[in-house]
C-alpha cells in the first residue's frame, strides 16, 4: 500500500511540474532546399555538365574546377533519361514543347495537367506547349535541359528532359555553347568541394 502511495504522489507531482520543453513561438520553419550554387568567375577553361541521375544533380566545371552545381528532376519511371555523353545541339531562350502541355478551360483551369498536342479538346477548352526556358538540346529526339519545376529534390519527375531550377538555368546558358559536353551517368554523389 506504501508503494502505491509513494507512485501516486509522484504522478501527481509530475502533472503540476513544468515541462522543460519550450513551445516555439508560431508556425514552425519550414525546411528549404537549396536547389543551386553558383560560383564561376569566367577564366580559361571548357566548360562541361555532368548529370548524375542516381542523385539528381548537375555538376558544371570549367576545365577541372567546379563551378556550380544544382538539383534537377530527370526522367520519371517509364520516361527515363537515357545516360550517356551527349553535346548541345541548339539553344533557344524561349522555347515551348512540341510534345507535353496541359488543357484549360475558359477560365484559365486546368482540366488535363498532361497532355499532349493530339489530345482531344472539349468545346472551351485549349491546349498550351509546356514552356522550357532556357533550352539546351541534348538528342535528336527531344531531351534537352530547361528551366523546369523540381517538385522533390532528389527525386526524378520529368518526361524524360532535365529540368533545372528557375535561377540556374540562365547561369548554364550563358556558360555553354553548341558542343558543350554534357555527360548523363548514374553512380556515387560526386564529392562536394570548398569553392577555391
Amino acid at each position: 500500500m506504501k508503494q502505491l502511495i509513494s507512485l501516486m504522489l509522484v504522478a501527481i507531482s509530475m502533472a503540476f511540474l513544468p515541462s522543460c520543453a519550450v513551445k516555439p513561438e508560431g508556425p514552425p520553419p519550414k525546411a528549404e532546399h537549396v536547389l543551386y550554387e553558383w560560383h564561376d568567375q569566367g577564366g580559361a577553361g571548357e566548360v562541361s555538365v555532368r548529370i548524375n541521375l542516381t542523385s539528381q544533380k548537375a555538376i558544371v566545371k570549367r576545365g577541372e574546377r567546379m563551378i556550380g552545381w544544382c538539383f534537377v528532376a530527370t526522367g520519371k519511371e517509364g520516361r527515363g533519361t537515357p545516360a550517356g555523353n551527349y553535346f548541345v545541339m541548339e539553344k533557344i531562350v524561349d522555347k515551348h514543347s512540341n510534345k507535353y502541355g496541359w488543357v484549360s478551360d475558359e477560365l484559365g483551369s486546368v482540366t488535363n495537367p498532361d497532355a499532349n498536342p493530339s489530345v482531344p479538346l472539349k468545346p472551351g477548352e485549349q491546349y498550351n506547349p509546356a514552356p522550357m526556358p532556357y533550352w539546351q538540346r541534348l538528342t535528336s529526339y527531344g531531351i534537352g535541359m530547361h528551366v523546369g519545376v523540381i517538385p522533390q529534390p532528389g527525386v526524378p519527375a520529368s518526361h524524360g528532359c532535365i529540368r533545372m531550377p528557375q535561377d540556374f538555368a540562365p547561369l548554364l546558358y550563358s556558360v555553354t555553347k553548341e558542343g558543350t559536353l554534357v555527360k548523363i551517368m548514374y553512380g556515387p554523389e560526386e564529392p562536394m568541394i570548398a569553392w577555391q
